[in-house]
């Protein structure tokens, strides 16, 4: 298949049997690399794995339940080294193009399957979340993207990065196809309740990096409370937005050395720049500090929790704006990063979760609304989200 966006990558074609019927009988499946897909290596993002690596015997769990649903498997994407960045740009392979925006990063570490669906070279394409990795490719590319509740969906069979803060996640442009998804792959809600009272907190309302973004993120809202009904602004919470931040970002690159820093170690294995550092950074965090921010993490959950108590729903801008110029310098990307962290490591501390809608743009480029639910409420965001894209006209 011509892939003119980079999204793929060059793996050998072998035979993924799919069901001929069922829900998705039809509809290309595209799997970011690092799902096992039987018959093929898990590269990872990382060229050392994928020249060493066997073929896997069998292929992971909520990827056969895409197959057996009747999905036909459309290749293997491209992703971050690892899965540890967040802007798609893999030293070692051709950046994946943004269908969307071209000149904008596509965003990772999902990059192939964001690509891929915005391209539509496929309907559907897996990816995983741990610290924004479905959501800020979602918005930078125009798409519908959900961080589930962290463990509601098996990841048996793919490649661990922070397994406290990683989950399943998906692709598509057509709100039916998610929905279709969503429920096969979750069947129904643990939450119980209707979600009807929307929230807004003022840091993160502050947080979109220009006029043009803050204007837009304020005409979303105002799509959000056509249907929503009008939005509360909620007490602060006793963190701030640094506290989160670092906290976050500790417990990941803590859990990502301990998953793959004996394997680092072990060889030079010739990491990219930004994907060598945030390991090292791992490296230097002792089990006394992860045990600390661990704890600050669980305060936050139970917090939040509170906020949202059954019948809430956080509003928030996604990202903080338009996706990065591709060729913007190290130190743009960086500051973007940083600043994008800070809206997307909510939902990955506290486990809750959310989805991003395409309803908005900033200079022609994509730029989502959020929202963010209880725990287990992952189909009514789903179906919110439905609604809020028939106000949006999308």
């Amino acid at each position: 298949m011509p892939d003119p966006f980079n999204a793929f990558v060059d793996t050998p074609q072998v035979p993924v049997s799919n069901a001929e019927n069922g829900r998705l009988a039809g509809l290309r499946l595209a799997v970011k690399d690092i799902y096992d897909v039987a018959g093929l290596v898990t590269g990872c993002g990382n060229p050392g794995k994928a020249s060493s690596g066997l073929p896997a015997t069998d292929t992971a769990v909520s990827v056969q339940a895409l197959l057996d649903a009747g999905a036909r498997f459309a290749g293997k994407t491209q992703t971050d080294e690892l899965a540890f960045s967040l802007m798609g740009q893999n030293a070692h392979f051709p950046h994946p193009i943004n269908p969307a925006a071209p000149g904008r990063v596509t965003g990772g570490s999902s990059s192939g399957s964001a690509a891929a669906i915005a391209g539509a070279l496929a309907d559907i394409a897996v990816g995983s979340d741990t610290g924004g990795s479905i959501r800020a490719p979602a918005s930078f590319c125009g798409l519908v993207g959900l961080r589930a509740t962290h463990g509601l969906i098996p990841l048996d069979g793919a490649m661990n990065l922070a397994p406290s803060l990683d989950v399943f996640g998906w692709f598509a442009r057509d709100i039916d196809i998610y929905e279709t998804v969503a429920k096969l792959l979750i069947g129904k809600d643990a939450h119980r309740g209707e979600l009807a009272r929307p929230l807004a907190l003022d840091w993160l309302d502050a947080l979109p990096s220009g006029p043009a973004e803050t204007a837009e993120y304020r005409r979303m809202r105002g799509v959000a409370e056509s249907v929503l009904g009008p939005v509360a602004k909620a007490a602060p919470l006793a963190f701030t937005p640094d506290e989160l931040y670092w906290c976050f970002r500790k417990v990941q690159a803590y859990e990502a050395w301990q998953q793959h820093g004996a394997w680092i170690s072990s060889a030079d294995r010739g990491l990219g720049p930004g994907v060598k550092e945030r390991f090292e950074f791992g490296a230097s965090i002792n089990a006394t500090t992860y045990q600390m921010e661990i704890a600050r993490r669980d305060a936050f959950r139970g917090a939040l929790g509170a906020l949202l108590d059954n019948d809430g729903i956080l509003i928030l801008p996604t990202v903080p704006g338009a996706a990065p110029l591709a060729d913007g310098t190290h130190d743009e990307l960086l500051a973007y990063r940083e600043r994008a962290l800070m809206l997307l490591c909510l939902s990955g501390l506290s486990g809750f979760p959310q989805i991003t809608l395409p309803i908005g743009a900033v200079e022609g480029a994509p730029f989502g609304l959020s929202l963010l639910g209880p725990a287990g409420s992952d189909l009514a965001l789903v179906k919110l989200g439905r609604k809020i894209l028939e106000a949006a006209g999308k």
